[in-house]
């Protein structure tokens, strides 16, 4: 079984978008945190159960860009320093290396989770671009996913 989670600043690269929607198409799941401009504006109702995405706009400009591939308990890591966007992909020189680290992959991993988890300042990007935040069960506590992270990231 194969996912992918993804967190960058911008996704506006039509050929990436594209190969993430093939993926998409043979069951891949993904989940994608993009906190400014995104080009998947999830038209195809097929792919709706397939492909979700939230942009979290809060207090601290946040630049981190991460793909974690999950791959039947393979995962692969990666940090890179690039958005999705075509400028980056086809102007640029930009760098993406894999993560090895044990620690640090789930340290990754764990803060995709907060975050993908925000329940208050996540709001769902769809196609209708309506920009909702993300609804939340009524006894659900509240989780703003930039002050997880923060104590996360002291108290680890």
């Amino acid at each position: 079984k194969g996912a992918i989670d993804l967190k960058m600043n911008n996704l506006a690269d039509w050929p990436l978008t594209d190969k993430l929607y093939e993926a998409a198409e043979s069951g891949v799941k993904i989940r994608i945190i993009c906190r400014g401009r995104f080009y998947p504006f999830l038209d195809q109702p097929e792919l709706r159960g397939n492909i979700e995405a939230v942009s979290i706009v809060d207090k601290y400009l946040e630049h981190a860009r991460f793909a974690i591939f999950h791959n039947n308990g393979n995962d692969q890591v990666y940090i890179g320093s690039a958005d999705w966007q075509e400028r980056n992909i086809d102007r640029r020189i930009e760098v993406t290396c894999p993560v090895y680290r044990k620690r640090n992959i789930k340290i990754i991993k764990d803060i995709f989770e907060i975050q993908w988890k925000d329940n208050c300042k996540a709001r769902l990007l769809d196609k209708d671009l309506s920009n909702r935040y993300r609804t939340r069960e009524q006894k659900e506590v509240l989780l703003r996913s930039q002050d997880e992270v923060y104590n996360y990231l002291k108290n680890s």
